[in-house]
């Protein structure tokens, strides 16, 4: 069974039982977001979850694609991946336990042939605060018995602690969480016995993860949901590979013809030895990591989403040099990974000669990287000899972060020059370095990483709809052809990307405040309808393009009535109820950020 056929059977299934399917957005957070990459695919969906109505009901289902920079050193084993998709059904105060685990097990024994008997399930077991999930033991007990399979604690069931069954979108007040049970397959061969999947990562993978969202955190912890929601996710690709018989995930259809045109590239073949198959793994993995990336927007830079990019493409060409593949590496696996995807993204091979020309000049730029290193290196190798193990460490350490030097091939040319070096040693202090570095690096850019959509505090539901009225004072001083090119807010001041070729003068900035700050003093209405896509947009609703919005939409509305409003705008929400609840806002900072786009930074005035 392909991965398309198992998706397009997951879809009905479900479709079937009165979900509908919402979109499958940009991997990279487009509004209100403090996170790099969409990493869920409940990422959408935030705003519902505590009693928001959905456009398009109170089931919903969809594919998202996703990715997870946090398990960056796992590539190269396996099953892990950085980019994944993830398929998902939610009950937004509707069906919970019962239906939910039913149905997915259902689906995963009658839909996909998968064997029951190699189906295992942990449990939350419970705490000083919240006891342990008895209505789950018991519905999975009776739903093992209909496959005649007994079903006990520590015999196919098994209970978790709040590190791996219990879900919680993060520890501030406020935010969402409940127990969890996963879903694990045995991958090893003859009886299972009493092994526990937590603790046996070699004998299992987990294919799906039921949530069962029914706390909310507040000052004094966590504190019962008037609406009790289901969040069920599970890995595409690992379920592929189950369904296709496999325990190397590289080895699906989600991967192997990738892997085919690698070993056509080097001439070296997969099972050859460990290290071939690493690197060829790695050389799979961050390219389609890589173009999800390129297809949704991003270039390659020192920043960000840009800087990830980078790093992806660097370390494919990296572990191509260590395969024999010299040159254009990236470009030439554009194609086969656009022939894998292309049944789910029918526009990403309109995009390949681009992209191909992106990776281009990122590679030659690299092998620039690679001589200007060792250019530095000749310099000082004759030192390196009387250099201890920690001092070489150091010098590769800032080579590589200076420079992107690998330490392999720096590695390399310490041999070649005749300097004896205990690699395993040198990679540990390497290792160190490096992780102290990342350490450090790690504390000033943690709130960028934590989190899932942005905080839906009262302080960023105020930037947000201040956008919308920055969006209608920029069309009324520049003109109608204004459009949203992105957002950002934090607590501390909303960002707001534009068309427009020229910076704003001093009077115009003026002309947008005074704007805002008089629709604060007029103490307009803010609302939502729900219409039908294209009969929001027929309507004047605005939206951003290349975003894909689902058949049925919320727009935004400031003002008494549609045909008097300041501003209609395709979007999730949250927002205040009046402008009235605003602060007028200072612009104190603006930027050209390229191809007839601009950047505004605004805060709010005390």
């Amino acid at each position: 069974m392909t991965t398309q056929e198992i998706l397009k059977k997951y879809i009905k299934y479900f479709e079937d039982k009165g979900h509908k399917q919402i979109p499958n957005v940009s991997i990279v957070p487009k509004e209100d977001s403090s996170l790099l990459f969409v990493n869920s695919g409940m990422f959408p969906l935030v705003p519902y979850l505590t009693g928001g109505t959905h456009p398009l009901g109170k089931r919903l289902i969809n594919v998202q694609r996703c990715l997870r920079i946090i398990d960056f050193d796992e590539i190269g084993d396996k099953d892990h991946t950085l980019a994944f998709h993830m398929i998902g059904n939610w009950s937004l105060g509707d069906y919970f336990k019962e239906e939910q685990l039913n149905w997915i097990y259902q689906f995963f024994v009658n839909e996909l042939n998968l064997e029951p008997q190699k189906l295992y399930a942990t449990v939350f077991k419970g705490n000083e605060n919240i006891s342990r999930d008895d209505k789950t033991i018991e519905i999975l007990k009776n739903i093992f018995s209909k496959y005649g399979l007994s079903a006990e604690i520590g015999e196919r069931l098994f209970l978790g602690n709040e590190d791996t069954n219990w879900w919680m979108r993060g520890d501030a007040v406020g935010e969402l969480g409940g127990p969890d049970s996963e879903i694990f397959y045995y991958l090893g061969k003859g009886d299972v016995g009493t092994k526990n999947p937590i603790d046996n990562e070699e004998d299992f993978i987990e294919i799906g993860n039921s949530v069962f969202m029914q706390y909310q955190k507040s000052k004094d912890g966590w504190v019962p949901l008037e609406q009790k929601n289901i969040d069920f996710g599970g890995g595409l690709e690992r379920i592929a590979m189950v369904v296709q018989g496999k325990t190397d995930i590289f080895e699906t259809d989600n991967f192997w013809p990738i892997i085919l045109k690698v070993q056509e590239l080097s001439d070296k073949n997969y099972y050859e030895s460990e290290k071939v198959k690493t690197s060829m793994r790695i050389i799979a993995d961050h390219m389609r990591a890589s173009m999800f990336l390129a297809m949704d927007g991003v270039t390659p830079s020192n920043k960000d989403q840009g800087y990830i990019l980078r790093r992806l493409l660097r370390r494919m060409i990296k572990e191509g040099i260590n395969i024999g593949i010299e040159k254009d590496l990236c470009s030439n696996l554009v194609s086969e990974v656009g022939d894998v995807f292309e049944w789910l993204y029918p526009d990403l091979t309109k995009k390949e000669d681009p992209i191909k020309k992106i990776f281009e000049k990122e590679e030659k730029k690299f092998k620039k990287t690679l001589i200007r290193g060792a250019k530095e290196l000749e310099k000082i190798m004759e030192d390196l000899k009387h250099k201890s193990s920690q001092e070489i460490a150091q010098v590769s350490f800032d080579l590589y972060q200076s420079l992107g030097y690998p330490n392999e091939i720096f590695l390399t040319d310490l041999e070649e020059a005749g300097i004896k070096i205990e690699r395993k040693e040198f990679v540990n202090k390497f290792k160190e370095i490096f992780d102290q570095h990342q350490k450090t690096s790690r504390a000033g850019s943690e709130q960028k990483f934590k989190g899932g959509l942005a905080d839906q505090d009262d302080i960023t539901v105020k930037y947000h709809t201040t956008t919308h009225l920055l969006q209608a004072a920029l069309r009324e001083v520049l003109g109608p052809h204004v459009s949203q090119k992105g957002s950002n807010i934090t607590t501390e001041r909303l960002r707001f990307d534009y068309s427009h070729p020229d910076k704003l003068t001093e009077d115009q900035i003026k002309k947008v405040e005074n704007y805002i700050k008089d629709k604060i003093e007029k103490e307009l209405p803010v609302y939502f309808e729900v219409l039908n896509q294209e009969e929001a947009k027929r309507k004047g609703a605005s939206f951003m393009e290349h975003e894909n919005y689902p058949d049925k939409v919320k727009v935004y509305v400031i003002g008494k009535d549609w045909d008097s409003a300041i501003s209609k705008e395709l979007c999730g929400g949250p927002h205040v109820d009046n402008t009235s609840q605003l602060k007028p806002i200072e612009i104190y900072k603006q930027k050209n950020i390229g191809e007839g786009k601009n950047r505004i930074y605004a805060k709010f005035i005390n």
